[in-house]
């Protein structure tokens, strides 16, 4: 989506608040808390800065935040009962509206102490992003995007889901274009300047089979192996790419 100057702005403070919400949801993942007492702090900690929770009641989802624990890939429905506890990973995510424009983005945390094995799945996500936004560019493909995080997840010995996908964002949550995590170079939409995207690797430690809950939400790894998330929003421009959902921590 191209938007006016005015409303880039937008976006920018959009995705701001998005970046704080998720580092605020950071500091409170540790062995004990419940996904239901995560995504309460989150919810209010966004309403009290201003923004309004995009996620809660989009589409029917009852809360601010999904919150993915362990094999949950993503759309984890937060839970009294789902206590997270040493080893595991989360995955929160979260988007907020401002003056009508959305910001999205998720990270995967550790809780506590995890193996080396979930370091590297959160370590290699999180690097297939940046793979995948180097390839950003005015006139390019989003097939070398798709391309590259697919590359680079692969070739550390993990899977990519293919049911779900990046997407375009502005003033709703999901726009054209969608986004792969796989592809081909030099094939797809061509990108143009001042388009907001959201690009969001989801890697399995496992095979890339998916499944859902009969919630109709929440979707898991076929094989229960656990798998991570790293998204942001971000601003295409003739200068390159405009993260504006990321902190300095994670």
């Amino acid at each position: 989506m191209q938007l006016s100057n005015q409303e880039i702005e937008y976006m920018r403070v959009a995705g701001k608040m998005t970046a704080n919400a998720l580092k605020y949801a950071g500091t409170l993942i540790k062995p004990g808390i419940s996904t239901y007492e995560l995504d309460k702090l989150v919810h209010e900690y966004i309403i009290k800065n201003d923004g309004i929770p995009a996620f809660y009641l989009h589409d029917g989802f009852p809360n601010a935040c999904c919150i993915s624990v362990n094999e949950v890939v993503v759309h984890g429905i937060p839970s009294k009962d789902r206590i997270l506890k040493e080893g595991d990973i989360v995955s929160v995510d979260t988007g907020v509206i401002y003056n009508g424009y959305f910001g999205d983005s998720a990270r995967t945390f550790p809780v506590g102490k995890i193996s080396d094995e979930l370091e590297k799945l959160i370590k290699v996500t999180k690097e297939s992003f940046f793979k995948g936004i180097e390839k950003l560019k005015v006139g390019g493909f989003l097939g070398d995007v798709s391309q590259a995080i697919q590359q680079h997840a692969e070739s550390n010995g993990f899977s990519v889901v293919r049911e779900l996908v990046g997407h375009g964002i502005g003033k709703e949550l999901h726009m054209e274009p969608q986004i792969p995590n796989y592809g081909v170079a030099g094939k797809g939409f061509v990108l143009k300047e001042n388009m907001f995207l959201a690009i969001e690797p989801m890697i399995n430690l496992g095979k890339k089979d998916i499944l859902m809950k009969n919630d109709g939400w929440t979707i898991f790894t076929k094989d229960f192996k656990p798998s991570a998330h790293y998204e942001n929003t971000i601003l295409l421009t003739k200068n390159g790419v405009e993260i504006l959902t990321i902190w300095n921590i994670i």
